[in-house]
């Protein structure tokens, strides 16, 4: 198998914790078990080893828009920081634009940027921190730009931790509120990532139902996915679910070990791993260094 796509991950360095650019607190970091040597921050050049060691070819980005910034306790990371860092290692990182709905026509224009000058390769979206189903009208402009734009979207489904006791957030959206998205835009491809726990059976009938629909298996450890999604992924849900960790939420290292214990398919792996995001996202082909090497 060739490398590796992780299409969630988050730019966790010195520089975003310092801009309190992460969104979560120390406990939130006891909760998923951080350890100490990661709770300030890992550098790109460091992550890129330990992406090279997962045999990891390529990492999408998140220029997160978390929240409304009027509000206490919302942030971003701007689109600027996240196309420098893609720019810097075109091989190895592809950008996804945050989405806010609050901001209106320039959201949109943002997004236009963001794809045709910056080359991000898709749109993302936190509905818990708008409060904010994934149904709800002020997301549909974005929904048809995207279209316009040819970029798919992912959005975090299922139930939300709290990440920081200064800003608690509900839990907007199950799976099920992505049917209607679904419907009124059959040409958008949807990501419902972080396996829509604790619906996650509801978020396979979604991705079962609509053509357009996929489930992103990042943010949990693969040894803890219900039996049902890996039956899902490795039978007739291949190629309808796609690898990533929501880093530094899930070490890569461990993502990787973790799934390859899992037992699947050879064709359902590498389809898992590699294939269905090059084609959902309509990546590059090229295999960096790290892919060649771990394909040895």
């Amino acid at each position: 198998m060739s490398g590796a796509i992780d299409i969630v991950c988050n730019l966790y360095t010195p520089l975003e914790i310092q801009n309190n650019q992460t969104g979560v607190d120390d406990q939130f970091k006891t909760q998923v078990r951080m350890t100490d040597a990661m709770r300030n921050g890992v550098e790109v050049e460091d992550y890129l080893r330990k992406m090279d060691r997962a045999g990891i070819e390529r990492s999408l980005l998140i220029a997160v828009r978390a929240g409304d910034l009027r509000i206490r306790g919302s942030f971003e990371i701007p689109y600027e920081r996240v196309a420098e860092v893609c720019a810097r290692y075109p091989d190895r990182f592809s950008g996804l634009a945050g989405v806010d709905p609050t901001r209106g026509i320039q959201g949109l224009k943002d997004l236009d940027r963001a794809a045709r000058e910056f080359g991000f390769v898709g749109a993302h979206l936190y509905p818990h921190w708008f409060g904010m189903e994934p149904g709800h009208a002020l997301y549909y402009p974005y929904y048809a730009r995207c279209c316009e734009l040819d970029i798919p979207i992912m959005m975090q489904v299922g139930h939300n931790l709290i990440y920081s006791r200064e800003r608690r957030l509900p839990s907007v959206a199950k799976p099920i509120t992505l049917d209607q998205v679904a419907i009124d835009f059959p040409e958008l491809k949807l990501l419902g990532i972080h396996i829509g726990v604790p619906w996650t059976d509801e978020m396979i009938s979604m991705a079962w139902k609509h053509e357009n629909v996929f489930i992103g298996v990042d943010a949990y450890g693969p040894k803890h996915w219900p039996p049902s999604l890996v039956h899902y992924m490795n039978t007739y849900g291949r190629g309808k679910v796609l690898f990533g960790t929501d880093w530094p939420v899930v070490d890569p290292e461990r993502a990787v070990r973790e799934i390859n214990e899992l037992g699947l398919r050879p064709e359902s792996l590498s389809t898992l791993m590699r294939d269905a995001a090059l084609k959902v996202f309509r990546l590059p082909p090229g295999r960096s260094g790290a892919a060649q090497a771990a394909a040895e």
